[in-house]
């Protein structure tokens, strides 16, 4: 026969109140946690405060322009420049990078290049007959937010000087290597001889909206 004890009522209140205590700290230890996250996000010790103290922009001068944008290629080009010592090996001392540029070419016709008999117009005005000079092709623009270097190697004295100047490095090679490559691929394009076409249509039609039968545009080089 086997007999059962029942817990007295303080007993029973006793452990109610350990682990209402128990609760009660870990909720605090929570609340502290949390305040204590939203305290160093808002004081951020160790961030940093970005402040611009540029000048303002100076207008140095103002060109007027009397050329046709004619068209605009957009060109990208992966850039792979590697410097090696001439006695020394790559892990001690040299360098490899990757760097992709990304840029447009803009190709115009410059109407101020027009010889005094470049518009020619039948006496009764049903007739014109342009002559033009050839597109010609902008200097690369490299867009700063599409150009990035994507993977670099260095040597052993190299990251030491990098290190010790200070400074990172010069990616100013970099970019003028992506300008260069890019220009010779708009020249190789067929972007001066859209541009040529673009600015024929162009003319062609405002030409006979302003009441002209028959227009023909050539350009310099043709017979």
């Amino acid at each position: 026969m086997t007999t059962s004890q029942t817990a007295s009522p303080e007993v029973t209140s006793g452990r109610r109140r350990r682990w209402r205590y128990l609760a009660g700290l870990l909720v605090l230890a929570v609340l502290l946690l949390v305040g204590a996250r939203v305290a160093w996000s808002w004081l951020n010790p160790m961030g940093e405060q970005t402040i611009d103290r540029s000048q303002p922009v100076l207008l140095q001068s103002i060109k007027d322009l009397s050329r046709f944008e004619a068209a605009t290629g957009t060109f990208q080009v992966v850039v792979d420049l590697e410097k090696d010592a001439n006695f020394l090996p790559d892990a001690i001392k040299g360098t490899r990078t990757l760097f992709v540029g990304a840029g447009g070419v803009d190709a115009y016709v410059d109407f101020s290049a027009m010889t005094e008999n470049g518009v020619t117009v039948s006496q009764d005005r049903t007739e014109a007959t342009i002559r033009l000079p050839r597109a010609q092709l902008e200097k690369p623009n490299l867009d700063n937010s599409r150009s990035y270097v994507f993977a670099q190697q260095r040597g052993l004295f190299d990251r030491v000087s990098d290190f010790l100047s200070g400074s990172p490095t010069d990616q100013r090679e970099l970019y003028l290597l992506a300008e260069k490559k890019i220009s010779e691929a708009a020249v190789a394009s067929d972007l001066r001889a859209r541009a040529d076409a673009n600015t024929k249509n162009m003319l062609t039609g405002m030409l006979k909206s302003l009441g002209f039968s028959k227009v023909t545009v050539k350009f310099t080089d043709e017979p």
